[in-house]
């Protein structure tokens, strides 16, 4: 329970005492933001008293009388405005001066009640100036965080085309005088160039496709789809790298996974990531398994490789925006950082969860675990003549 100062600042004992108690043990809840809030009471006799106080302790809410000796409810509304302008301020002021009322919203106060009132009519009118106060500051504090958002991915998607730019345009100034290239470094430089330029191509493609999912603008398409087909051509992504390196694929693809219900993009964004990070991040001569399958309406999707692995601190942020592990093993491993934080919001959207589990230099394997409706029983062949995959039924 979150609590909030209120401040009674009114003449009259009477009423300053008639105020307090009917807002003793007062809470609220605001379901717009899920907490229940309380008040602190405090009071004050005269408009110099709440200026002490006030500033000796700020105050959230005040409920200020219109009438008060010494310095008036409304040059203490002014007062406060330029002073406390975050304070919610409510006028009390008597029906003969209504005027003075509406005189005082139009100058800041943020509403008034007038007297005689009943313990009901106070409570509805400072339920409203909580409601108010609370809702402004949430909104103001969802504004700060998006601000910090923006400034984040901003800070983060600069540096990451620093490097990848710098490297282009050292390559670029060598490339500039040809002359003092061989041929073989000439090429060098040219398919170090064009690795670059790719690098920041994944990096924009990934930053899309983590916004278009975020702002719901990505446009779904559900529809059927033969899960084996999509791997299989997730495979032939990775097929040059893994066949230079001599990993082995290993597919097992059940029969029951042919058609499913899906975004067929959207599962080729999960399958291209996992399968990219377990050739990216295992070894020389290594090995990869892949399994599919389906029961009771569950998709099963197992990547596990015989990698470099991870820490139980390096886990703990994997699926994080611009989360990437850096250490010496991972030191030449090029990557946005955005990839397993896509692939964990794409399968959330199924109402699924992804885990991991690894070891340093024993491996990793990653578990995906999506509600699927299959929508009949046909399988393709996962090319059987390709010497590093082999498909299992």
């Amino acid at each position: 329970m979150s609590e909030l100062r209120l401040l009674i600042v009114d003449d009259e004992p009477g009423i300053r005492e008639g105020m307090r108690r009917s807002l003793h043990e007062y809470e609220l809840i605001v379901e717009e933001v899920e907490e229940t809030f309380c008040l602190t009471l405090d009071t004050a006799a005269s408009g110099e008293e709440a200026l002490e106080k006030l500033a000796l302790s700020p105050c959230d809410l005040i409920l200020l009388d219109n009438k008060l000796p010494g310095i008036q409810g409304l040059d203490l509304l002014m007062r406060l405005q330029e002073e406390f302008p975050e304070t919610v301020v409510v006028m009390v002021t008597a029906y003969a001066s209504i005027e003075a009322a509406v005189s005082a919203t139009k100058r800041g106060a943020f509403d008034f009640i007038a007297k005689p009132f009943t313990p009901k009519e106070l409570r509805e009118t400072v339920d409203k100036a909580v409601r108010h106060l609370v809702l402004k500051r949430h909104a103001q504090k969802l504004t700060q965080e998006k601000r910090r958002a923006r400034f984040d991915l901003i800070s983060v998607v600069s540096h990451e085309l620093k490097a990848p730019l710098s490297a282009l345009e050292g390559t670029l100034y060598l490339l500039e005088e040809p002359e003092r290239l061989d041929a073989k470094a000439y090429a060098h430089n040219v398919e170090r160039s064009l690795r670059r330029v790719e690098e920041m191509r994944k990096l924009i493609d990934d930053l899309l496709d983590l916004t278009r999912i975020e702002s719901g603008q990505r446009k779904r398409k559900i529809e059927r789809v033969d899960l084996c087909k999509v791997l299989v051509a997730s495979v032939d992504t990775i097929r040059e790298e893994s066949t230079r390196r001599k990993i082995l694929l290993r597919i097992r693809c059940c029969e029951d996974t042919s058609l499913v219900e899906a975004d067929p993009g959207e599962m080729e964004i999960v399958f291209n990531n996992l399968l990219g990070n377990a050739v990216k991040y295992n070894r020389d001569e290594g090995e990869i398994d892949i399994d599919i399958d389906l029961s009771d309406g569950l998709l099963l999707l197992r990547v596990s490789d015989t990698g470099i692995g991870m820490t139980k601190e390096e886990m703990a942020g994997l699926f994080k925006e611009f989360s990437r592990i850096r250490n010496e093993k991972t030191r030449d491993i090029r990557g946005s950082g955005l990839g397993l934080a896509i692939v964990k919001k794409i399968v959330g959207l199924y109402g699924g969860n992804i885990e991991v589990q690894s070891e340093p230099d024993a491996g990793t394997v990653f578990t995906v675990r999506m509600p699927m409706t299959r929508c009949e029983k046909e399988c393709v062949d996962a090319e059987a003549g390709n010497p590093d995959v082999s498909a299992g039924r």
